[in-house]
């Protein structure tokens, strides 16, 4: 497939940018800028149904799909697939091979309704406004089904604002025989035009000797076109229903309850194209069934057939093989064809969940004194305070970001965004900077971004209205700054490839350009470097704890930190939600995990400083990298239980430990903060290490066996394992095994068997269910929770591209 480009008439100046004036590293910035939103402008970028597509615009196009079995009337409302669900008796679903670039393959199959689809989407550029795009939608029953079960298909296609669409063709009374066409315009999209055809010959259609056939042949395709309120416009489904409900009476009335025709005759909407925000596309078959949509943009050199649509199919699978093979392949043990399948489909799972929501959210921006948590008590102070505050719509916003799971969690998460894009860096590195570019553009005058992004009314029908709220004090781990941290080593590791001058080159800048031109990347986070900065002082500020107070001794007097958002079970703003703490909960508390979090933070921060030059920036930033390093030591080691702990104040306003081994007493070393050469190390590896502990057989646990709150209440973070905290572990576990130092051993066979033990698992429950899950079992490794969770779970693809480590091998690592 031909991909988008960086224009030709540039390329002179791509690889000569080393010498080139600013305002020529401008102008490469605005051309890489505009190619980067071209070719990502469309995608099916509305997650939270099995295929909806839109571009990256506020107000504008937006398309999906609905279908179910229509044989009984007792099933067949409920048989209507929208959105995703986690009850709807899939056997799996999602992207076989997808590229957010080019496109992909999506299977689902649907077990409740006895059917196997396949949707191929591709985008083929040309002109403006992101070129066109085609998909191709196939239905095979299942084993379990009939040559000539009646499936209803209904695609539909409507505006969130300015603009205009309508259908453009004219059928007879009855419906359509041949495509139906809709044609449009926005103020984003210029004129564009939607084709949906009828297929191939072999398709087939119910007939029933029923007298409504004469009324309403299921050979011909209906369309209806209504007109709603542009905030309501999402809610397709529910307006899908009233339309065939008006069909229900009318059939009921005219025949009787005793008597009614079929139901795939009933189940169908009125023939009534015209003008409206919202056109429906019903097309009812008999058995196999095929047919396209075609969107072609009114800039685009030429309109999107059918039989180019084939070609681009094949070419795009090929594309999406290649590329996969050389970037991401599994390596030993894992090099085999059926991990390289449940690799291509996990890492596609992973990019096609990316979306794009617009909207307004719901803020507490009452800043009550309550919030600041500096009374014993204090959570139930603050719990009253949010009783009484009147949070209020702010926006409208919008976000490009990966979600953790479509069925259940489609909208953006702070902390699970670092670990999304982990496996995308290697594949799609300026794809990475624009959803952490969308991610900064959020943050306020203070410098927060909420940890929870659910922007617009369909994001928030899939939330709990109490969950709804954001809150200016709460925090997250700041996982971004890992994104950029890998972001600046590729920088440095690629500076001499701004003056390769090859076509070869020149083809790979759309995904590459801020690495491939080291000017590029230094204006694209110098640009940002303000926020960066508002950013991590936002955190310095608001979760800082107390050492004074209560004579804490250690070598900073400034360099603690408490997460703030705490209840009586919880820190959900932690990421960790029930993970012990200390009870009662005290204002005096200090988090281990958090002061880690910060030392990495600072550490990033610091090396884009000196990156830039800003060198007094360095220097202060180097400083509080260094007291936070010794405070880690002073503040949260245990000597006795030889692990990092959380502290708190005793009942004799003495500072004590509070040690739950488990996740919190590693995030030291898993951000770098224990060395290859600490004297933590040694300790910190043997309680990963220790069955009696943390490791298991499928992973490492959440919460020691030891501890008297193992499996307890919800027992959420308190023995299962997670695969963003395990990667972790991996990531830290090579790069000990890989530098000289006297634990390099122990690491290279934990980093083998642990590696081994996490991917080999998540394959098995993947080939078990046809899901990956948002957790899995410390006992027998099953998946549990929420299924379809291809968010950080999907990091066991980098997990097998690292490196094997056979015995003796110590040294020469890549950078991961």
């Amino acid at each position: 497939m031909y991909g988008f480009k960086l224009p030709v008439l540039l390329a002179p100046l791509l690889y000569a940018v080393g010498s080139t004036a600013n305002e020529d590293v401008s102008v490469l910035s605005k051309e890489t800028a505009k190619a980067n939103n071209e070719s990502l402008l469309w995608g099916p970028y509305k997650p939270n149904l099995y295929f909806g597509v839109r571009p990256r615009l506020p107000d504008s196009f937006f398309a999906g799909l609905m279908w179910a079995k229509v044989d009984d009337f007792v099933n067949a409302q409920q048989n209507f697939r929208h959105t995703c669900e986690q009850n709807e008796g899939m056997a799996g679903y999602g992207w076989d091979e997808y590229d957010i670039r080019e496109g992909g393959r999506q299977t689902i199959h649907d077990a409740g309704n006895s059917i196997d689809l396949t949707i191929d989407f591709v985008k083929v550029p040309g002109g403006e406004n992101g070129g066109n795009w085609g998909a191709r939608i196939k239905g095979v029953p299942r084993e379990d089904g009939y040559d000539d079960q009646p499936m209803s298909l209904v695609f539909y296609a409507g505006l969130e604002g300015e603009g205009n669409i309508e259908v453009a063709n004219e059928g007879d009374d009855l419906g359509f025989t041949g495509d139906v066409n809709l044609k449009g315009s926005t103020p984003g999209l210029g004129g564009f035009s939607v084709d949906v055809t009828t297929g191939p010959e072999s398709n087939q259609h119910p007939e029933h000797d029923h007298p409504t056939y004469e009324d309403k042949p299921l050979d011909h395709t209906l369309v209806a076109s209504v007109t709603m309120p542009p905030g309501n416009v999402w809610q397709t489904k529910v307006m899908l229903f009233n339309l065939m409900k008006g069909e229900v009476g009318e059939a009921i009335k005219k025949y009787g309850a005793e008597n009614p025709p079929p139901p795939a005759q009933v189940f169908t909407i009125r023939n009534a194209p015209g003008e409206g925000n919202l056109h429906y596309v019903q097309k009812v078959f008999k058995g196999a069934f095929e047919f396209d949509i075609l969107f072609s943009s009114g800039s685009s050199p030429e309109p999107l057939t059918s039989d180019t649509l084939t070609k681009e199919i094949k070419t795009s699978s090929q594309s999406f093989s290649e590329r996969f093979k050389k970037i991401l392949a599994p390596q030993t043990p894992f090099n085999s064809p059926e991990y390289s399948e449940f690799s291509k489909a996990m890492f596609s799972n992973l990019v096609g969940g990316i979306g794009y929501f617009h909207g307004s959210d719901i803020v507490d921006r009452s800043a009550q004194p309550e919030y600041d948590e500096e009374n014993e008590g204090f959570w139930e102070e603050t719990e009253e305070a949010r009783s009484r505050a009147k949070p209020v719509y702010e926006g409208p916003k919008e976000l490009f970001t990966c979600i953790p799971s479509r069925p259940f969690f489609p909208r953006g998460f702070l902390w699970d965004e670092g670990f999304h894009l982990t496996p995308i860096v290697d594949w799609d590195i300026d794809l990475v900077l624009e959803i952490v570019k969308s991610w900064f553009s959020l943050m306020d005058e203070d410098g927060w971004i909420a940890r929870e992004q659910i922007i617009g009314a369909e994001a928030r029908s899939k939330v709990p209205p109490e969950f709804t709220v954001q809150y200016p004090h709460y925090a997250n781990p700041p996982t971004l700054f890992l994104i950029l941290e890998s972001f600046m080593d590729k920088v440095s590791a690629n500076k001499a490839l701004s003056s390769k001058k090859t076509s070869e080159g020149a083809a790979e800048d759309i995904r590459s350009a801020y690495v491939q031109h080291p000017e590029l990347g230094e204006e694209y986070i110098r640009t940002f470097y303000p926020l960066l900065k508002k950013h991590y002082f936002w955190y310095r500020n608001t979760q800082r704890g107390d050492i004074k107070t209560y004579d804490r001794e250690a070598f900073s007097t400034k360099e603690a930190y408490r997460w703030r958002g705490r209840s009586l079970q919880h820190v959900l703003t932690s990421g960790l939600d029930d993970y012990p703490r200390a009870q009662p909960p005290h204002p005096g508390e200090l988090h281990v995990d958090l002061i880690s979090w910060m030392g990495m933070m600072t550490r990033s921060i610091r090396r884009i400083a000196e990156a830039l030059g800003e060198t007094d920036d360095a220097e202060e930033f180097a400083g509080y990298e260094n007291a936070i390093e010794r405070n880690i030591d002073d503040l949260h080691w245990d000597e006795d239980a030889q692990t990092f702990c959380d502290s708190t104040i005793d009942e004799y306003e003495e500072s004590v430990h509070v040690c739950h081994k488990g996740y919190i007493s590693i995030i030291p070393f898993l951000t770098g903060m224990v060395g290859p050469n600490s004297p933590r190390l040694k300790p910190t590896l043997d309680l990963i290490q220790d069955p009696k502990e943390l490791w298991s057989d499928f992973g490492i646990r959440s919460l020691s066996k030891q501890d008297e709150f193992y499996g307890t209440d919800e027992n959420y973070w308190r023995s299962p394992i997670w695969i963003n905290i395990n990667y972790m572990v991996v990531k830290s576990l090579y790069d000990i095994a890989t530098t000289t130092g006297p634990h390099q051993e122990q690491a290279r066979e934990m980093y083998s068997q642990l590696r081994k033990n996490l991917v080999e698992n998540v394959f098995r429950e993947w080939k078990r269910t046809g899901f990956a899950f948002e957790q899995y079992n410390p006992d027998n490794g099953k998946g549990q929770r929420i299924q379809h969770f291809t968010g950080w779970t999907s990091m066991v693809v980098k997990m097998m591209s690292m490196p094997d480590l056979p015995a003796g091998e110590k040294s020469g690592h890549d950078e991961l």
